[in-house]
C-alpha cells in the first residue's frame, strides 16, 4: 500500500499531522479512552513476558536499558543489533490492539515489539526502524500506555529536531520515508517517572531479509 493512500484514509480531525519534511507522522492523542488505556496498561504490565535482552553495540554485548517482549505470527522473526527475536503467540489484549491499529492505519501488522520503561533511567538510543524485513517504507504504529515520555526525532541530513510528548492512550503512526530520513529516541531523565509501556506494531516479511 502506498503511503499517500494510507494517510489520506486517516481523518485529519482525529490526528495531528506533524509538520516535518521527508516523512509521514500522525499523532492520535486520544486513540484509546482513559478507561481503555488504564485497563490495557494494568493488564499488559502484569501479564507480558518481559525480559532484559543483550544487544551488540560498538562490538560489545550490553543490556538494553528497558524491558521488552516480542509477540506475533509464528513466522514473524525479527533481528536488530545482533539480537534474534522469535515471537510469542498473540495475547488477547495485544491482538485486540493490533486490530484497532490496522483499522486506524488501513494496513496489516503481524507482530509487535513491546517495551517497558520502568523509570526515568530506562531509555531508547537514537535509531531508525530500517531492518530489511520491514520493507523500504514501513508503517510503524506506536501505542503508548502509562507515564508520558518525550519522543525525540532527528533528521539524518539537516539535523532538524522535534520533540513530541507521547500521552497515555495515544497512537503515533510513522510511515512513508520516515525511517529513511529520521532517527528517533526516548531520552533518560532524572525526573521521577512511573512505568511506561510502548507497543510498536509492524509487518515483518522474512523473504525481504538478506
Amino acid at each position: 500500500m502506498q503511503q499517500a493512500s494510507l494517510f489520506s484514509s486517516l481523518s485529519a480531525g482525529e490526528a495531528q499531522i506533524l509538520p516535518l519534511p521527508d516523512g509521514d507522522f500522525r499523532h492520535f492523542q486520544h486513540f484509546l479512552s482513559n478507561q481503555e488505556a488504564d485497563a490495557y496498561y494494568q493488564q499488559l504490565l502484569a501479564s507480558l513476558a518481559w525480559r532484559q535482552d543483550d544487544i551488540k553495540m560498538y562490538g560489545k554485548q550490553v543490556k538494553i536499558p528497558r524491558l521488552q517482549a516480542w509477540y506475533g505470527d509464528e513466522d514473524a522473526l525479527y533481528q536488530y543489533s545482533g539480537l534474534n527475536l522469535s515471537p510469542l503467540p498473540w495475547t488477547e489484549a495485544l491482538y485486540e490492539l493490533k486490530v484497532r491499529c490496522e483499522k486506524a492505519c488501513k494496513t496489516q501488522f503481524n507482530s509487535v515489539l513491546a517495551n517497558c520503561y520502568r523509570d526515568g533511567r530506562d531509555s531508547m538510543a537514537w535509531h531508525s526502524d530500517d531492518e530489511a524485513e520491514l520493507g523500504e517504507r514501513p508503517v510503524i504504529a506506536s501505542v503508548s500506555l502509562g507515564q508520558v515520555r518525550n519522543f525525540d526525532l532527528k533528521h539524518r541530513t539537516s539535523g532538524q529536531r522535534h520533540r513530541l510528548p507521547l500521552e497515555h492512550g495515544s497512537l503515533l503512526v510513522m510511515g512513508g520515508n520516515s525511517q529513511t530520513h529520521w532517527l528517533h529516541s526516548v531520552a533518560k531523565t532524572t525526573k521521577a517517572m512511573a512505568p511506561r509501556i510502548n507497543l510498536t506494531f509492524r509487518l515483518i516479511t522474512p523473504s525481504l531479509r538478506g
